[in-house]
């Protein structure tokens, strides 16, 4: 069997595990296709967030206590760099962490693309799945604001747009926020490997991702979003919000700049049916969310909170029946 998951964050890469786990018991294979809309040039250094949490997660090196990073980081770096009063201050990389961006750094500085980066550093971590990038291209969100630079509201009808690690790290989404643009999607092709994975594919599983910051830049990547709907595998989701509430992060803000409710429901309507135009085949939402309906989706009831690995198979297992 192959299954491949479309994820991102950190809740994504927890997903993964229970993804991996219940796969090892069946047999089957994992791929992973993996946001790069939060990916960052900083201080001359190619940051890929997402890539680099479900890398460390699945390979036992994140910070469980913090949910990102390195385990048993240090800042030297950080530190220096605040000394010489280099921008961006409110970005912090650790040193263990940067020893990973260099590498990937260097790779793509002599041409390699970037999921031939991937590969090779996840040959140090081996994470039991195949990690790919949705896109080997430059892909950023970026989010239009209103505001000053250092916040303020003083002109609220100036528009502006900043890089989404700066919405979201810098101001925590507190500035007005109008419109999420995926910059670089429409000249983007997917990374090599995605397509033949989803064409590949016995079943598609969206975790429970941001579906408006880590989700939706997967399928503005011209073609996966038409293999998802064309293709004979099964897709299934599983609900970010549980009870009205993300489980964790932003995706209350985020999706309530889209003008969707902050609900099982409303999510499962904004990716829609394969039959109507959307791309999914069954939702799955919390016990909590039971009685959710989505016109045009089969809806089941589990408990998705992933508090321990096994938990995240019960899950996984739940969602893999709808198939």
């Amino acid at each position: 069997m192959r299954i491949v998951v479309l994820t991102g964050g950190i809740g994504g890469a927890r997903f993964l595990t229970g993804v991996r786990a219940y796969a090892r018991q069946v047999g089957a294979e994992v791929t992973a296709v993996v946001n790069v809309g939060d990916d960052v040039l900083l201080h001359g250094l190619k940051i890929c967030p997402d890539l680099d949490s479900v890398m460390y997660t699945l390979g036992g090196g994140a910070d469980r206590e913090r949910g990102w990073g390195r385990a048993g980081e240090t800042w030297t770096v950080k530190e220096e760099l605040a000394a010489y009063g280099a921008e961006p201050t409110w970005f912090g990389l650790g040193d263990r962490d940067v020893a990973t961006h260099l590498v990937r750094s260097s790779m793509l500085g002599a041409g390699y693309p970037l999921s031939a980066v991937t590969e090779a550093l996840c040959a140090r971590w081996e994470p039991g799945v195949r990690l790919l990038p949705a896109t080997d291209d430059r892909l950023e969100t970026h989010v239009v604001v209103s505001g000053a630079d250092d916040g303020t509201t003083d002109t609220p009808d100036a528009q502006r747009a900043i890089h989404f690690q700066e919405w979201w790290v810098r101001h925590r989404g507190a500035l007005p926020t109008h419109r999420f643009v995926f910059v670089g999607a429409e000249a983007a092709k997917p990374a090599a490997g995605v397509l033949d994975a989803l064409a590949e594919a016995d079943v598609v599983l969206l975790a429970p991702s941001n579906p408006v910051v880590s989700i939706a830049p997967i399928l503005a990547v011209p073609g996966i979003r038409d293999a998802l709907v064309a293709g004979t595998a099964p897709v299934i989701g599983i609900s970010p919000i549980i009870g009205g509430a993300p489980v964790r992060g932003m995706a209350d803000r985020c999706l309530a700049v889209l003008g969707v409710p902050c609900t099982a429901a409303g999510v499962g309507g904004l990716y829609g049916p394969r039959s109507g135009g959307g791309i999914l085949d069954s939702w799955l939402v919390d016990t909590t969310d039971a009685g959710a309906e989505v016109p045009g989706l089969t809806v089941r009831a589990a408990p998705l909170w992933m508090t321990d690995e096994a938990a995240t198979v019960t899950m996984v297992r739940t969602a893999m029946e709808l198939r």
